[in-house]
């Protein structure tokens, strides 16, 4: 009995080591998008994402009603590197929240964005991302915006 004892709470302490890792890729994947988000690097955002994914951004127009926008991953890369470089922003990521089941998983981070040096708009990021051959791409990611209720 304490033989089935030992093998299972080493089984579970392999599992947990197993997830625990994942989130720290999960998140890294994530924190390089933002460096090359920044730096305007379209190449390396490319790299983090699994084909052209398809990018929405949920927020409510002046009369009030919910608008929800649609977006290539293509057409996103091609705004990010036409952006003037004398125009400053940056995206402030306030929390992660990962959650993974095998080979998929969701991470939600609240965010600020800053243009300008300016707080132009807050809101969460929802990225989905895959597992494939021991790496993390990005699938889908959605977001929403709003400029009142930010700190």
């Amino acid at each position: 009995m304490r033989f089935f004892l030992i093998a299972f709470l080493f089984g579970f302490s392999i599992a947990s080591n197993s997830q625990n890792s994942d989130i720290e890729h999960v998140k890294n994947t994530i924190n390089e998008f933002f460096e090359a988000f920044h730096k305007q690097d379209t190449t390396t955002m490319k790299s983090l994402a699994k084909g052209d994914i398809l990018m929405q951004s949920i927020s409510v127009n002046k009369e009030g009603h919910t608008v929800l926008n649609e977006n290539s991953y293509k057409d996103f890369l091609r705004n990010i590197a036409s952006i003037p470089k004398n125009r400053s922003f940056e995206e402030k990521l306030l929390d992660y929240s990962i959650q993974i089941d095998g080979e998929m998983a969701n991470a939600w981070t609240p965010y600020e964005f800053w243009y300008m040096e300016k707080l132009s708009h807050c809101g969460v990021n929802s990225f989905q991302l895959i597992k494939e051959n021991d790496k993390w791409k990005i699938i889908y990611l959605v977001d929403t915006r709003r400029r009142e209720g930010c700190k």
